[in-house]
């Protein structure tokens, strides 16, 4: 019924006739149909109605093929923030999206109070490199008043050709007053993975859940392996400002470092349409520790994941609380008119928690800050006294060795690692010493 209702545009012929029907059907089988029906049938007449009105009497002419369009967005976006309805440009751009390459900002948003909001920048996109952030609202696209447009409105204004600027005016909390961002568009390619080596722990940077993100984690992990070898001593998987993407996805990536039980699980409106989704055997990490970064930019297939590891106690969730999108979009393809992104199921941690609206919170919340060094002077030492013993095995420079200054450029992910070296420190002190 909806795949049809979405796909009709013969115009007001069709439509007319759809609801002439349902009167004839309404008031003519009289008690034969239920009550329901019959509300039903009276609703649609109600549309019929309304449609022809506005088609004969609005003061500028609007065609059939607009005002059915709006009405099914209007159905749609009625429902929830992600039901929505793609016109074949949009639908085609979705596509290219989920491939790992689109034209744009760079930047996942949602609606709420009528503004958009930044639900994520995506790495090295023009977003990104303005300055937005998690939690920043979008009040007007090149002085035009957000407020009043749907959510798929608002996202086609931020569309353009490659090279193009945009002016975006932002409301933040705690900033003082609104402020305006210019950006150029740009072509968005997506790399999913990033990963490094920090000191012996491996670092695995997720940005989005494509087509190519589970491919690209597993090579990243071997790589990682192949230059630590037996020195890695873990792993951090960085998921923050990770706006989500495909769930068969964000399930292969989880099924990488469990070995059994469930991942997740999806209940749609029926109690037959529960599905629940396993790990396979092979860790491939044979169970060295992991940390998850997450933060309010960890949206969906990110809460997945965080959700699914930390329930089997795999990993330790670190940072702040995650955005909360605990649902599932099922995109339904209609008659070559575009499709329909519509809510078909809510999903559940392996624990049988729902994040809708809550979102994943870290067994260790660590908010980001910046470290400055502490200039005080400091009071004697030993080194300081005269007549001091030396120290016997003195490297002659005197200086402590420093780990770098991760702390200074990323203070949740410093905190990560000396986590993750401290685990391994006291596994390798519980061993029992060999003779």
């Amino acid at each position: 019924m909806i795949k049809r209702g979405a796909g009709f545009g013969a115009g007001i012929g069709y439509t007319a006739a759809v609801a002439g029907v349902a009167f004839l059907l309404g008031y003519g089988a009289g008690p034969l149909l239920a009550q329901s029906d019959q509300s039903t049938f009276r609703s649609l007449k109600l549309f019929g109605d309304v449609f022809e009105r506005v088609r004969a009497e609005y003061v500028e002419e609007v065609s059939d093929e607009e005002l059915i369009s709006a009405a099914i967005t209007g159905m749609l976006t009625s429902l929830d923030p992600h039901s929505s309805f793609l016109d074949l440009d949009r639908y085609r751009d979705m596509q290219v999206q989920t491939r790992g390459e689109f034209g744009g900002l760079g930047i996942e948003v949602t609606m709420e109070n009528g503004l958009v909001k930044v639900v994520s920048p995506i790495d090295e996109t023009p977003a990104a490199k303005a300055g937005l952030r998690a939690g920043d609202f979008i009040s007007h696209i090149d002085g035009e008043a957000v407020m009043g447009l749907t959510l798929g409105e608002a996202v086609e204004k931020m569309r353009g050709p490659v090279n193009s600027t945009i002016e975006l005016t932002i409301m933040r909390e705690n900033a003082a007053e609104p402020f305006d961002v210019t950006l150029t568009r740009d072509v968005i390619r997506i790399s999913p993975v990033r990963a490094r080596v920090e000191r012996e722990i491996g670092y695995v940077r997720v940005t989005t859940f494509n087509e190519q993100t589970e491919g690209a984690v597993r090579r990243a992990v071997l790589d990682l392996q192949a230059e630590l070898g037996d020195e890695m001593r873990g792993l951090v998987l960085d998921l923050r400002n990770n706006p989500g993407g495909l769930l068969d996805q964000a399930i292969s990536v989880t099924d990488l470092f469990l070995d059994r039980g469930e991942i997740v699980s999806t209940r749609g409106r029926r109690t037959d349409s529960v599905q629940r989704f396993n790990a396979r055997a092979g860790d491939i990490l044979s169970g060295l520790p992991m940390v998850v970064l997450i933060n309010g930019g960890s949206a969906s297939a990110s809460e997945i994941v965080a959700g699914a590891l930390q329930d089997h106690r795999r990993a330790i969730v670190m940072g702040t609380q995650s955005f909360g999108k605990g649902s599932v979009q099922t995109i339904m393809p209609v008659s070559g008119q575009g499709a329909i992104r519509l809510t078909t199921a809510r999903y559940y941690t392996p624990a049988g928690t729902s994040i809708q609206a809550t979102g994943i919170v870290p067994g260790i919340e660590v908010r980001q800050a910046t470290l400055a060094v502490d200039e005080t002077p400091h009071a004697r030492r030993e080194a300081d006294l005269r007549g001091r013993l030396d120290n016997d095995q003195d490297n002659g420079n005197g200086e402590a060795v420093s780990n770098g200054d991760l702390a200074e450029t990323d203070y949740q992910l410093a905190r990560a690692i000396d986590l993750l070296r401290g685990v391994s420190m006291f596994n390798q002190a519980a061993l029992p010493a060999s003779n």
